[in-house]
């Protein structure tokens, strides 16, 4: 049904777009056969879109002269998420994502009135969002199949090539998709490590639809356990360190990358996973409330050289 709703839509656009088309032309563009076109076309006269119909070899299909729809209405806060979402879309890297975006710009506009008009294109010209670095697949294939394998609760099978190089296949349950600190990744249960896993959408190199369905655990976060899984890797150092604070403000000046909080007795304790003593130290010497580390004492002893080094530039 939405397929089809989407396609009714897609006729109507292509009506405005070129004024008048024949029915092979429209049939093809939409990829269709002409009696399917024909029931779309009857639908958008059913709701009330004026189409004239020319029979013959010449003929084809065309709104009434002067008929437009009628001004597309935001509020201001939809205009701006609107705005900012498209900006957002062609900084993020993907393939045909620049084209893509003006072109669905392009057609909000033509509907849009045009003070509306003009706030979308001075959000456009205005902010920038720093999103450079920001790694994504050369095509937008895996996100489009993922995204709809996880709406739909369907396996897929996963071509995958690790960072070491190494090439895989699985079946897969796509719990969830997840953009995060700079890289696209989906998250569910591998069939080859029966096991949930993580995994980045540019290293996949193929993904295909299986007819097969899954249940997803109830109340999965994919994000949560994104960040979780990425804050317990194992590095150099494993570090511990009682906040003696509140959970609310250990979260208000910490970013959720930086490790696991547990509340305990006497404060919230921090556990976290560093190569980098000396940047965890400058994290630590940055909040506001008092702290006791426990493990390990090497940051112990860099955070006391910091400081002395803070100390002597007073």
């Amino acid at each position: 049904m939405a397929q089809a709703a989407t396609r009714v839509l897609a006729a109507l656009e292509l009506l405005q777009t070129y004024g008048q088309l024949s029915g092979a032309e429209m049939a093809d563009k939409l990829g269709l056969d002409r009696r399917t076109l024909r029931r779309y076309i009857v639908t958008l006269e059913e709701i009330g879109i004026p189409i004239m119909t020319e029979r013959g070899r010449y003929g084809g299909y065309s709104l009434m002269p002067g008929y437009k729809l009628p001004p597309m209405m935001f509020t201001d806060d939809e205009a701006l998420a609107l705005a900012l979402g498209l900006l957002a879309a062609r900084n993020l890297g993907f393939s045909g994502a620049v084209p893509a975006v003006a072109s669905a710009q392009a057609k909000l506009e033509r509907i849009m009135p045009v003070k509306l008009q003009q706030r979308l294109r001075a959000i456009d010209q205005s902010v920038q969002l720093d999103l450079v670095g920001a790694t994504s697949p050369e095509d937008n294939a895996a996100l489009v199949t993922l995204s709809a394998a996880t709406m739909e609760l369907r396996r897929v099978h996963l071509h995958y090539c690790s960072a070491q190089a190494h090439h895989s296949e699985r079946n897969f349950d796509p719990y969830g998709l997840v953009f995060y600190l700079g890289f696209w990744y989906v998250i569910g249960m591998c069939h080859l490590r029966t096991g949930i896993r993580t995994f980045r959408l540019d290293r996949i190199s193929a993904v295909e639809l299986l007819s097969d369905i899954f249940q997803r655990p109830v109340s999965f976060n994919a994000l949560n356990y994104l960040r979780e899984s990425m804050a317990i890797i194992p590095r150099t150092f494993s570090i511990n360190v009682l906040l003696k604070t509140d959970l609310t403000t250990a979260r208000d000046h910490l970013f959720d990358a930086i490790g696991l909080l547990e509340q305990t007795d006497f404060g919230i304790l921090l556990h976290n996973q560093s190569d980098d003593l000396h940047w965890f130290a400058r994290q630590l010497m940055s909040l506001p409330f008092e702290w006791d580390i426990q493990t390990p004492v090497e940051l112990r002893e860099v955070v006391i050289a910091l400081a002395k080094h803070i100390l002597k530039s007073v």
